[in-house]
């Protein structure tokens, strides 16, 4: 082999490395893709069994239910539509009825969505973007005084 192939070959090799690490990155980064959706987002489109999504909205009055241990039921709400979650594990100390919410989880197979994870508002003029967006979308949410 002379110099000028060496040296291609090592550029060859080089590239073909650098696009399987590529693909194989873009590849895991889709895996932990997680899209936003609101509860009658998912009645128009609903989601596979076992598909990761972040489920936003209210927390719908009367619907909290407390079960054995740290096993909370709730329903999440956009005034139009409602989905219960079954979550286990502690929530935010200011999680509470009517109060915006986003929870990340999967659709089981008999259709109740698991959440693994809870998000609440921090403090009394805050919302999470993405669920104060689709309220106001939808006319349900209205912001406060210097909100």
């Amino acid at each position: 082999m002379t110099r000028k192939q060496k040296r291609l070959a090592v550029i060859a090799g080089a590239l073909v490395f650098l696009g399987g690490a590529t693909t194989l990155t873009f590849y895991a980064l889709g895996q932990r893709t997680s899209y936003f959706y609101m509860p009658s987002d998912l009645s128009a489109k609903p989601v596979e069994p076992g598909q990761r999504i972040r489920l936003g909205g209210l927390v719908e009055k009367g619907s909290i239910q407390r079960g054995q241990g740290t096993e909370v039921a709730f329903a999440v709400t956009d005034q139009e539509k409602t989905i219960k979650v079954v979550y286990n594990g502690l929530l935010p100390d200011l999680f509470r009825e009517e109060q915006g919410v986003i929870t990340e989880g999967a659709f089981d197979p008999a259709g109740n969505f698991v959440a693994d994870s809870v998000l609440a508002k921090h403090d009394e003029t805050y919302m999470p973007k993405e669920v104060a967006d689709s309220l106001k979308e939808k006319g349900v949410w209205q912001e406060k005084d210097g909100g």
